[in-house]
């Protein structure tokens, strides 16, 4: 394979890559809110970057000289400008601004080079009228030549990796004596791994060998590019002294140049590894419910013993005694029973609080017993196992998303827990139509104890006057009168006595009743407080996975 094969790469397809790169961008904005900023600065980086090349020129190759001192670079590109543009000395650093020479006019180029960075004393014009045509095959092309990656100078170092950043195609210059250096494998080369497309390596002063150790040095460097990853990447042999030696690279850079692809397979290379970074933060897709039963029950439980549901559900019961007594017990002692307060009314639970979507009605608070130390640790406790069972299958890095998440309405679960027990149904609103009916029979065996009375002292009272007694009626041998006042009696007393189990089992009913809808009430705070905010954690979680496949173009 030559070299014009090895640079020509398969073409990339523009609405593609305008896919992949939008896709980032909603990855981004989903998981921004979540995941650490440290995380997603390259991916960041690269939306804008990629955002900025595309508005520019993509008729304009941008192709970078980079190398370490002494490689020969600045020679290099003298040479293929055929001009003396960029300083070279033995002396290190020369400079630590990067060198522009553009072929074609420059004004076209120039919101390019103002994107790059280069500073307009810095950029230089190729052709002119006495080239004629000789230079039209490079037309487009932007040559920068780097400050030395090596150098002694911090800021020409850093200067070197953002340029490194920008560029659409890098070529790689070195020479016989420090091709394997360490730094420029392990710092620079193997960092492009995922480039081969755009990268090319120089073995620059090869006039100093002969061609059977030039062949030896190209293999060598050929070797330690695939342990660096880069096993398509040409590598040239050339000489800034010897102009024949430059045309396997000037051809090179023709090749890319027609091609028009350069910019694009950059950020198609970017793209692949920002997506290969970016798949540790993304692992198996989310289940519809990732929080379980188990744990809401757990959940459920927690908040309940925290909203006093208990207590609530006791004094739910009791009411039921305390009102089913006071309709169907003996009204002698109905009176009795009034004196002893309404266990629901203590709790200012006498009557749910009607409330609708609309509504702006305060509900008053509830007197139920706040929640001791021990109950709010186990509702830390369950809303932690939330987070927990929601985050087991997916990435460490998206632990503490969700634990925010399910601590985020923390601060308003007591208001919001008292607001459900205060609007919720007890059951108690109607009474049973046979208390009404129990009553009106006491009511019926009270008069009748009544009349009887009555009769009786009447009797007496005609007696002790020496007046004509009534006549009265037995039924077998007790007196009507007597008989009225002691079935009337008897019967109240007797009939309040066999409904006490009828009313402690609707009592233990009602309990029952009671705690089944305030724990439905409390499920529903939970939900909407714990849960949902790690759902919507979820959620995010699997339209990021979903925007990063595209991404990777899975």
């Amino acid at each position: 394979m030559n070299v014009a094969q090895k640079v020509r790469n398969d073409q990339i397809d523009t609405d593609d890559l305008t896919r992949r790169l939008e896709a980032l961008s909603r990855f981004l904005r989903v998981v921004d809110p979540y995941l650490p900023d440290g995380e997603l600065v390259s991916a960041h980086t690269l939306v804008e970057r990629a955002s900025g090349r595309l508005t520019l020129s993509l008729d304009h190759t941008v192709v970078a000289l980079a190398g370490s001192t002494g490689s020969g670079k600045s020679s290099l590109f003298n040479a293929l400008a055929r001009f003396k543009l960029s300083p070279v000395g033995v002396r290190r650093p020369t400079t630590g601004n990067a060198h522009a020479v553009v072929w074609g006019p420059l004004e076209p180029a120039n919101r390019l080079l103002d994107w790059v960075g280069v500073l307009p004393r810095q950029r230089f014009v190729r052709e002119s009228a006495l080239d004629g045509d000789d230079e039209a095959s490079l037309r487009g092309l932007v040559l920068l030549d780097l400050p030395d990656f090596d150098s002694i100078e911090r800021g020409h170092q850093l200067e070197v990796d953002r340029l490194l950043g920008l560029v659409d195609q890098i070529v790689w210059v070195v020479d016989p004596q420090k091709y394997g250096d360490r730094v420029l494998h392990q710092a620079y080369l193997s960092q492009f791994a995922t480039h081969s497309g755009v990268t090319i390596v120089v073995l620059n002063q090869a006039d100093r060998l002969s061609p059977a150790d030039t062949e030896l040095v190209v293999a060598d460097l050929t070797r330690l590019l695939g342990e660096d990853g880069l096993d398509e990447t040409p590598v040239i042999a050339s000489s800034a002294k010897q102009p024949g030696m430059l045309s396997e690279l000037r051809s090179a850079l023709e090749d890319t140049v027609a091609n028009r692809q350069a910019a694009l397979r950059r950020l198609a290379a970017d793209l692949d590894v920002i997506g290969e970074e970016l798949g540790v933060m993304i692992g198996p897709p989310a289940a519809e419910d990732e929080v379980d039963r188990t744990t809401v029950r757990q959940l459920c439980d927690s908040l309940s013993a925290s909203a006093g549901v208990p207590g609530v559900a006791d004094a739910t019961a009791g009411a039921y005694r305390h009102r089913a007594s006071a309709a169907t017990g003996w009204p002698l002692l109905r009176g009795l029973r009034r004196l002893r307060p309404d266990p629901l009314r203590k709790l200012h639970l006498a009557e749910p609080v009607k409330t609708d979507s609309v509504s702006t009605d305060v509900v008053p608070r509830t007197s139920v017993p706040a929640a001791d130390a021990a109950q709010k640790s186990a509702v830390g406790l369950s809303v932690r196992a939330v987070a927990a069972r929601a985050a087991a299958p997916l990435p460490e890095v998206w632990a503490p998303a969700l634990n925010s998440a399910a601590r985020s309405r923390a601060a308003d679960l007591p208001d919001a827990l008292d607001r459900a027990v205060a609007q919720t149904d007890l059951g108690l609103e109607k009474p049973p139509m046979w208390w009404r009916a129990v009553g009106v029979l006491q009511w019926v065996l009270l008069a009748a104890a009544g009349v009887g009375l009555g009769w009786l002292i009447l009797g007496y009272a005609l007696a002790a006057l020496g007046l004509p007694e009534i006549d009265g009626v037995q039924v077998g041998s007790v007196p009507l009168p007597t008989l009225l006042l002691l079935a009337g009696l008897a019967g109240g007393l007797l009939l309040w006595l066999l409904l006490r189990p009828i009313i402690e089992a609707g009592a233990r009913r009602a309990r029952r009743r009671a705690e089944q809808r305030l724990r439905s009430a409390i499920t529903e705070v939970g939900r909407g407080h714990v849960v949902a905010p790690v759902r919507d954690v979820l959620n995010a979680y699997a339209q990021a996975r979903e925007a990063l496949g595209v991404v990777r173009s899975e």
